[in-house]
Parts: C-alpha cells; sequence; structure tokens
C-alpha cells in the first residue's frame, strides 16, 4: 500500500475536494473519463499509437520522472508543430534548466480535455486552432475583434523562460514565445471603468470533451486586476519551445502570469472582457475556500491539500529532491509592490 503525504504528488488535479473524492464515480458513469456522445472524438489514430507506441506505464515514468505514471504518447512521435520565425529571445530566465519538451507537451493540467495529466495529449488531437478570433468586449470605447493572426502583429514576438509553479506542488522551466499582454490591452482601448481584465477561453463539447463532465462549470474563466495585466512580466504566450503552442498547452493563445499559480494561465481565449468589478473565476466559484482570485504562488500559506512551502521539479528524476518554493514564485522583486499593504493571507 502506498501512503500519501501531503507533499507527494499525486495524480489529482487541482479539483475541489467533493469532486476529487468522487472521482472514480465521475469515471464509471462517463465511461473513464467520457461519456457517451464523445467516443467519436477520441476514436482517433493517437489511441493506435498509445498501444503501439511502445510507451509503457514503467516507461512513462522513468520520462517524466515519477512512479506508477500512466502509459502516454511521448510527443516526440507527434508530427512537430509549426516553427515560429522572427521572435527574439531574451535574457528572461537565463540560466535556468529547462524542462524537457516531452514532459511540458505531456504532463499537463486541462480539464476540458481529461482530469488526468496524460489525458490532454491524447485527447486533443482533433482540436481545431485555426482560424480563431478574440472578442474583445466591455468595458472599452467600442466592442471589437480580432483574428490570431493579427494578434502575432501586435508586438514583436519574444521568448521568455519562466518558472510555473502549480498549485499541487509541482513545477516546469519553459522557454514560452509570446508578447506582453500591455499591447493587446492597448489596442482593445478600455475605459477609465475597467479594474479587471476576464479571460474567457472556448466552450466547445465536441472538441473539448471533458467538457462534458461537469468538474467545472464551463467555459472555464480567469482574471486579472488591471495592475496586474499590464505588469511587463505578464504575456500571452502563441508557442513553446520556438513552435506554435501544441493543443494540450493551450493553443493558440494562452495567458501566461509566471508568479502566480499555473491554474490562472487561460488557455484557448475566445473573449476578453475589461469589467469594473472582480470577475468571478472558475476555480474561486468551483472551490472558494481553497482557490481565490489572486493565486499567487506563496510558500506561507498552505493549501488545505498540498503544500506550498516546497515542489516537485518534473523531470528532475525520480529520487530527486524537492526544491523550496519562493514567494512570487522567484519574481518578488519584480512584482512585491503590487500587493504592498494587502493582506496576503486573505487574499489568496
Amino acid at each position: 500500500m502506498i501512503i500519501q503525504t501531503k507533499t507527494d504528488i499525486i495524480p489529482s488535479e487541482i479539483t475541489p475536494k467533493s469532486v476529487f473524492d468522487n472521482r472514480r464515480e465521475f469515471i464509471q458513469k462517463a465511461g473513464l473519463g467520457l461519456i457517451a456522445g464523445t467516443a467519436s472524438i477520441l476514436s482517433n489514430p493517437l489511441k493506435a499509437a498509445t498501444l503501439n507506441s511502445g510507451t509503457t506505464s514503467e516507461g512513462a515514468g522513468k520520462l517524466l520522472g515519477r512512479a506508477n505514471a500512466p502509459a502516454i504518447i511521448k510527443a516526440t512521435e507527434f508530427a512537430r508543430h509549426q516553427k515560429i520565425m522572427g521572435y527574439t529571445k531574451t535574457t528572461y530566465g537565463m540560466g535556468e534548466k529547462l524542462t524537457a519538451y516531452e514532459d511540458v507537451t505531456t504532463y499537463n493540467n486541462y480539464y476540458e480535455f481529461g482530469t488526468d495529466k496524460s489525458e490532454p495529449v491524447n485527447n486533443s488531437k482533433l482540436f481545431k486552432p485555426h482560424p480563431w478570433t478574440v472578442s474583445i468586449e466591455g468595458e472599452v470605447k467600442k466592442n471589437k475583434s480580432i483574428s490570431i493572426e493579427d494578434i502575432y502583429k501586435l508586438a514583436p514576438l519574444e521568448e521568455r523562460i519562466y518558472r510555473m509553479r502549480c498549485v499541487e506542488g509541482w513545477s516546469m522551466v519553459i522557454p514560452w514565445i509570446g508578447f506582453p499582454l500591455a499591447q493587446l490591452v492597448k489596442w482593445a482601448e478600455p475605459n477609465a471603468n475597467a479594474k479587471y481584465i476576464e479571460f474567457i477561453s472556448l466552450a466547445d463539447k465536441q472538441q473539448m470533451p471533458g467538457q462534458n463532465l461537469q468538474v467545472l462549470d464551463w467555459p472555464y474563466i480567469e482574471g486579472l486586476r488591471m495592475d496586474e495585466a499590464m505588469h511587463p512580466l505578464t504575456i500571452m504566450a502563441v508557442g513553446l519551445y520556438g513552435e506554435q503552442l501544441p493543443n494540450q498547452n493551450g493553443a493558440p493563445m494562452r495567458l501566461v502570469v509566471p508568479w502566480k499559480y499555473g491554474f490562472k494561465g487561460a488557455k484557448a481565449i475566445v473573449k476578453i472582457r475589461f469589467v469594473e468589478k472582480m470577475p468571478m473565476t472558475s476555480w474561486m466559484k468551483a472551490g472558494p475556500r481553497e482557490y481565490g482570485f489572486y493565486a499567487n504562488v506563496n510558500p506561507q500559506v498552505e493549501h488545505p491539500r498540498w503544500t506550498q512551502s516546497s515542489e516537485k521539479r518534473i523531470g528532475a528524476g525520480l529520487f530527486a529532491g524537492r526544491i523550496k518554493t519562493q514567494m512570487f514564485n522567484g519574481y518578488n522583486e519584480q512584482v512585491g509592490q503590487l500587493y504592498a499593504g494587502l493582506d496576503l493571507r486573505k487574499n489568496f
């Protein structure tokens, strides 16, 4: 028998405890994570690839540096994604040891494609991130929309190496390609009433079979305070490792805020709303005692089920020790002033 402690990395995702406790029931009712009506989406060549790839549970465990991992498909067994040309490498994260591409693209929290870490890479293969349009609404000069092609033109693309800390107590180091969110905000022309920004992801049960399970109230919604959105570290990512974003990582565009827990990074964004009041985000609604609006990485404020004082770096190896978690994920010098005078225990 394996006894799990608070500091273990466990295969559950950032699910409210009531959902996690009843997960087996969800899976039984849904037919291994999918309800009837989505079988055609998941009955794709990836399933056969999983069976024929020779990737065993043991091999996957070695690949991702953890034991008892489910069988997965290695990202390298897929055709690589289209290269992004003309981006600039920056000094952000220089000297950090990158998490392997295979780990970044096969160990994902993306409930729209399943609640196990290995499901998004399998279940998102038929997702179509093109064509793509993002609507701009709310407290702006005028409502409008913009295509993903025009989003690419808003600002020069940069590669930024950021640490990513999951609320579950694991972390990665990822070379994102994107541009400052501030440039998109400027283009949107918010008015003086805009105090917060709400990011709304795609809701499409056909393309996103995980949405057939009411783990969350779809569509996925996240939000930032305006000064957080305008901070130079906050980016809209359109790629990683020199390529367009894979579907399982949030294609075609996702939010990246490196000093916050990973669930703040809304993926497959289709709508951006500028609002006067703090928006109710998906995880706030699902578990208000566990997931607050700010979600700043704070080793001094524990999650009820996971320690926040240390983390396991994915891919570091099965016997690698945990590392100490830094305040604001190590970006305290850059962002600490945003929260001066704010009680971070109450505003978690």
